[in-house]
């Protein structure tokens, strides 16, 4: 079937609206228009105006950071590489000092230095990453999510540069040979492109928190930091956190409680 550049753009315009509960683009274009029911988001999507994480590590032992990664890998797509440098991770574990440097001192206890934590992107509120994307591949949205579009990015890699956590990896091989079971409702990627974590947009959007929270037992606590009566919201006014780098200025939406 040929098409015009404005039924093309008509396509794509209704490809990039959430909630199109299920009908091809290719419906809508014979259709000639949009009903309202079509476009419209989903009523129990979770709305926030900056979502926010706070990890409570006391409450994290290996079997349930185990539990919060493979569920995230699994419903992402993300490939097992066994090669690190060639891996591909959106939530993984580190320790104390790799996740803190410069925290740690020598009159610390090796408990605390060898304290396992869960690591992700921070979603930053001032994202170095958005700035240095030449493409606008990685962008904010008004939520504070932090978003990669596939599409859009080169591969030119200033998006890990200029990230002082780490939380993004890039495919150096086509990832798909190595996704073990393929989760046919969120899309795979392709080589030479940037990935991480996206705290679960696509379950925001039809009303479930991340994936990772849910597995968690109570460890991740994920909410709305503008709103008061929000869970992370009272957290953060009663427990002392901290978040990795503060100093650098970028304002990680990742807490912990250590």
């Amino acid at each position: 079937m040929s098409i015009s550049r404005r039924q093309f753009l008509k396509i794509a315009g209704a490809s990039a609206i959430v909630g199109l509960g299920g009908i091809s683009a290719i419906d809508i274009l014979q259709r000639g228009q949009f009903e309202a029911s079509q476009v419209s988001k989903d009523p129990k999507a979770l709305v926030g105006k900056r979502w926010a994480m706070v990890i409570d590590v006391k409450r994290l032992d290996e079997e349930t950071m185990k539990r919060c990664r493979d569920v995230c890998h699994r419903i992402h797509n993300v490939p097992d590489i066994d090669k690190p440098k060639e891996e591909i991770k959106w939530i993984w574990k580190e320790d104390f000092e790799h996740a803190f440097p410069g925290q740690e001192h020598e009159y610390m206890g090796e408990d605390i230095k060898q304290l396992p934590l869960l690591v992700l992107c921070n979603q930053c509120d001032n994202p170095a990453c958005v700035r240095v994307c030449p493409t606008k591949a990685t962008f904010k949205r008004e939520d504070g999510i932090v978003m990669m579009d596939m599409h859009r990015c080169i591969g030119c890699r200033f998006c890990m540069a200029a990230c002082p956590f780490g939380a993004r990896s890039f495919n150096w091989r086509d990832p798909r040979p190595f996704i073990k079971k393929e989760n046919p409702e969120f899309p795979t990627r392709m080589k030479g492109v940037v990935e991480k974590c996206t705290f679960c947009y696509e379950r925001l959007a039809i009303g479930q928190r991340p994936a990772c929270v849910e597995e968690s037992k109570g460890a991740l606590i994920f909410g709305d930091l503008e709103d008061p009566n929000s869970e992370v919201s009272k957290i953060l006014r009663s427990k002392y956190t901290i978040r990795r780098k503060s100093e650098l200025g970028t304002r990680p939406s990742v807490y912990y409680i250590t």
